[in-house]
């Protein structure tokens, strides 16, 4: 397995079938140029096997810390390390970029992601929960005009 960071959108692309969606060509793009993000591919004999993307955050009284923002890996790699290494790839990049933590947040019932963050060092914080706002017409919500999504 051979772990490398993403720098262009072919790269994308080609590994668009560990995402939730196609990688689009401008969304990609952008996500490549930003600052602070950060895509790596996990590679079995030159197949994108895996990915984990992560996305620096900066606040003024906290510092920077990386935000694991989505893993990956092929149903057919499953089970042979590469999201435990991914992962500590990523945590190795966050250090080496100066970020004093890592985070990620996962459903408490996704056995597999908490095994695998386990497995790589995480600690549990804690229980919260996570609110969100759709704020495109078609993110999610049925009626645009009233804004509630339900």
């Amino acid at each position: 397995m051979d772990i490398r960071r993403a720098l262009i959108t072919a790269e994308l692309r080609a590994a668009e079938g560990l995402f939730d969606g196609p990688a689009r060509e401008d969304w990609s793009a952008r996500f490549l140029a930003a600052p602070g993000h950060l895509m790596l591919i996990a590679y079995v004999d030159d197949v994108p096997a895996g990915m984990v993307s992560g996305v620096e955050m900066s606040h003024p009284d906290k510092g920077t810390e990386m935000c694991l923002y989505e893993l990956s890996v092929d149903e057919g790699y499953r089970r042979r390390g590469i999201g435990r290494s991914l992962t500590l790839a990523l945590a190795d990049e966050a250090r080496a970029r100066g970020c004093y933590g890592m985070w990620v947040g996962v459903d408490t019932d996704n056995e597999a992601a908490l095994a695998t963050y386990a497995s790589a060092g995480s600690l549990d914080e804690g229980v919260f929960t996570m609110r969100g706002w759709p704020l495109a017409p078609d993110a999610g919500d049925p009626d645009p005009g009233t804004g509630t999504g339900t």
